[in-house]
This record gives C-alpha cells, sequence and structure tokens, in this order.
C-alpha cells in the first residue's frame, strides 16, 4: 500500500535545498500540507534571505501541492512559535516535526573558538528543542505527532574536527529517547535519522564518484517511513546512497567488583570481560542501568 499523508501537516526546518528540499517535496507529493522552513543563511550560520524556502513552495505548489515558507530561524523560539501559529491558523494542527536544520564551522577542537562550539549546539540541538516545544502541546492535545531529529553518524561515532557537530547530534538522540518515552501515551512516536548525503555541508569532503551515489533523494524514503502513522519511535535509522541500517546504543551484562580497596585496579585488569558484548541488551530507559547495577551487587552479596 502506498504510503499517503493527506490531511497531515508537516514543518520541515533547513528545506530550503539539500535533504530538507528532499523530505518536504516527498511529503507534500504524498498529500501532506507542508511548511518549508529555511533561514536562507550560508553554510556556517551566516545571513538569511527567505528566496530559498520560497523556492521550494513554488515546486511544491506546481505540481498541486500545498506548502507555505517560513524564513524563522530556529534558534529564535519567538519566531519558532510564530511559524507554528501560522501553521495552525491556516491549517488548524501539525502533525509532522522534521528538525533538519543546521550548521558547520568545523576545525580541531585545539583551533575551536567557543563561540563556533557554542553556535553549532545552539542552531541543531536548541533549534530543535524551539521546535519541539512549539509543537508539542499541539500533538499531545491531538494524539499524534511524528518528530524526526537528524543526528550523524560524527555524533554516533566521532569524526575530526566536528567536535561541536558531533556533540550536537549525540544530544539530539538524547532528546529523541526522553520525548520517545514522554510522547508515548499520546501517539507521539520520536526518532533519529543519521544520513549520509551529498549536500552543502559535505561537497568538499567527498570525491565526485561517491558523491554522485549519495543524492539527498535516497535518505528521504527512511525520513518518510519515520514519520508515517506507523512509524517505529525511538530508532537511529542510519540512510546513505539508498541504503539504510539501525544503530543502537547498548548496555553489556558487565561485571561485579564491589568497593574493595583495589577495586580501580579490578576495572581496569577487567575492562576486557566487562566490555563483552555477549548477551547486551538495548534498555528500554535510563533506569535499566541502575537495575542491572544493583541486580549485580544483590546477586554478589546474597
Amino acid at each position: 500500500m502506498t504510503m499517503r499523508f493527506d490531511g497531515r501537516v508537516a514543518v520541515v526546518t533547513g528545506a530550503g535545498g539539500g535533504l530538507g528540499r528532499q523530505h518536504a517535496l516527498a511529503l507534500a507529493a504524498r498529500g501532506a500540507k507542508v511548511v518549508v522552513n529555511d533561514l536562507g543563511g550560508t553554510l556556517d550560520g551566516n545571513g538569511g534571505t527567505p528566496a530559498a524556502a520560497l523556492a521550494v513552495v513554488e515546486e511544491i505548489r506546481a505540481t498541486g501541492g500545498v506548502a507555505m515558507a517560513s524564513g524563522a530561524s530556529v534558534t529564535d523560539a519567538v519566531a519558532v512559535q510564530a511559524m507554528v501559529d501560522e501553521a495552525m491558523q491556516a491549517w488548524g494542527r501539525v502533525d509532522i516535526l522534521v528538525n533538519n536544520a543546521g550548521i558547520l564551522r568545523d576545525k580541531s577542537f585545539t583551533k575551536m573558538t567557543l563561540d563556533d562550539f557554542r553556535l553549532v549546539v545552539d542552531v541543531h540541538l536548541m533549534g530543535a528543542v524551539n521546535c519541539c516545544k512549539a509543537v508539542w502541546d499541539i500533538m499531545r492535545a491531538q494524539n499524534h505527532g511524528r518528530i524526526v531529529m537528524t543526528t550523524s553518524s560524527t555524533g554516533l561515532y566521532g569524526n575530526f574536527g566536528q567536535s561541536n557537530y558531533g556533540a550536537a547530534k549525540m544530544a539530539l538522540v538524547g532528546l529523541m529517547q526522553t520525548l520517545s518515552i514522554e510522547g508515548a501515551k499520546n501517539n507521539i512516536r520520536v526518532n533519529c535519522l543519521a544520513p549520509t548525503a551529498a549536500t552543502r555541508m559535505t561537497e568538499n569532503l567527498m570525491p565526485e564518484a561517491v558523491l554522485a551515489l549519495l543524492q539527498p533523494g535516497a535518505v528521504t524514503p527512511g525520513l518518510l517511513a519515520l514519520v508515517a502513522d506507523d512509524a517505529p519511535t525511538r530508532a537511529i535509522l542510519c540512510a546513505g546512497a539508498g541504503a539504510f541500517e539501525r544503530a543502537h546504543i547498548t548496555l553489556t551484562p558487565g561485571i561485579f567488583v564491589g568497593m574493595a580497596p583495589d577495586a580501580a585496579e579490578q576495572v581496569a585488569l577487567k575492562f576486557d570481560a566487562l566490555s563483552d558484548r555477549t548477551g547486551e541488551t538495548v534498555p528500554e530507559s535510563g533506569n535499566a542501568q541502575g537495575t542491572s547495577e544493583i541486580g549485580k551487587a544483590m546477586r554478589a552479596v546474597g
């Protein structure tokens, strides 16, 4: 059965080009009304013009779709709220939020200024927080919501010269973990998408032959699956070049050492044993770590 979004309203940030544009076009083509948000700034976050967002809106309208443009900066909570208010006034609901907006200020940590670190975290993390906060109570009231955070392999696994970007992207995973728990009773499903795609952010980092495989449109099917009516929740979906994987944050069974005078030495000595991934789990919540540790301690003294 073809996946459709008729009657749904989607907000896609950073949708003036690259991945965001593909997401917005695909959602509109399948029936969603779309708020195309893009500040229109440079890759490092300077400046701003509504031209990119307006161009995508025109693309959507030219094929019979319904869309409106927003030039709000995701770092401006007041502007984000006004964007959501406008969508509510026009269409009466917001069903889907795709947090895709981002910037890069790459440098090795030793050369990076705190301002460059702070701004990247502000755009990626606080930008997503601002957008989530603006739609959260709407989604709770209508008992339906789908939110996607755009994380990154840099956050999940690290990448030289991107400590600011990686920290922000991993923080989005933590935000997703908790919002998915808090939103469950109101049918709000929250997921992460970790894309590999040829966009403004990657055009100078990869050879042409590789870039040709990494079309942004090859990631979008994964995004659609994460915002569908039967979407999963608390998933970290990795996507690129038409391939899809799922990443997990796991917990090994571990060991019990206790609090003997040589406990530190024992932890160091047994590090391979506590790292053994045989029988590792994907915890349902953060409480699982404490439960596991207390269980090992009680068994040890019982």
